[in-house]
C-alpha cells in the first residue's frame, strides 16, 4: 500500500531508521548485555555444532530423509558460529538475526515432529523472543552498527 508519495523502499527505510532512533534514545545497559549474552549463546551453540557433528545430526534425524537436509545441517553451525560474534559485537544485528529466525524455528518445529526434548524447546523459545525483540530494537548505543553510524 503506498502512502502519498512514499514508495515502499521509502517507507520501509523511514520505519528502521525511526526504530534506530527510539532504541538510541531508549538504550540501556542491561539491554546490551542481553544483545552480548545472545550472541555469545549463539557463538557456544556453533562452536558446539562443530566440534560435535554427531550431536547435530542427532536432532536433525526427524528430517533426515528430506530434501536438503545435509544442506540444513551445513547451515546450521556456520550461521550460528558467524552470527553470534556479530550479534555479540552489534555488527548488522538485524540482517543477522533475520539469518537466524529460520534455524530457530526450526529447531522448535524438529521438537513436534521427532522426539519432544523439552530443554531444547525452551531454549529454542527463548532464544526465539529475544531475537524477535532485536530485531526490533536493533543493536543498541553500545554497538558497532552505532560507532560506524556516528563516523558518517
Amino acid at each position: 500500500m503506498y502512502l502519498i508519495g512514499c514508495k515502499p523502499t521509502t517507507l520501509a527505510m523511514g520505519t528502521i531508521k525511526t526504530l534506530n532512533k527510539w532504541a538510541n534514545k531508549h538504550s540501556y545497559f542491561p539491554l546490551d548485555l542481553l544483545r552480548i549474552a545472545l550472541g555469545v549463546f549463539l557463538f557456544i551453540k556453533g562452536i558446539s555444532f562443530i566440534s560435535n557433528t554427531e550431536i547435530l545430526m542427532e536432532l536433525f534425524k526427524p528430517i533426515q530423509n528430506m530434501a536438503g537436509g545435509m544442506l540444513i545441517i551445513h547451515y546450521v553451525a556456520p550461521a550460528h558460529f558467524v552470527g553470534g560474534t556479530l550479534i555479540a559485537f552489534g555488527l548488522l544485528t538485524r540482517w543477522t538475526i533475520i539469518a537466524q529466525l529460520p534455524i530457530l524455528i526450526g529447531a522448535i518445529a524438529i521438537n513436534f515432529v521427532g522426539e519432544m526434548n523439552t530443554t531444547n524447546l525452551t531454549l529454542a523459545v527463548i532464544t526465539l523472543f529475544v531475537c524477535i525483540f532485536f530485531l526490533i530494537y536493533g543493536s543498541g548505543k553500545r554497538s558497532l552498527d552505532y560507532y560506524f553510524k556516528m563516523q558518517k
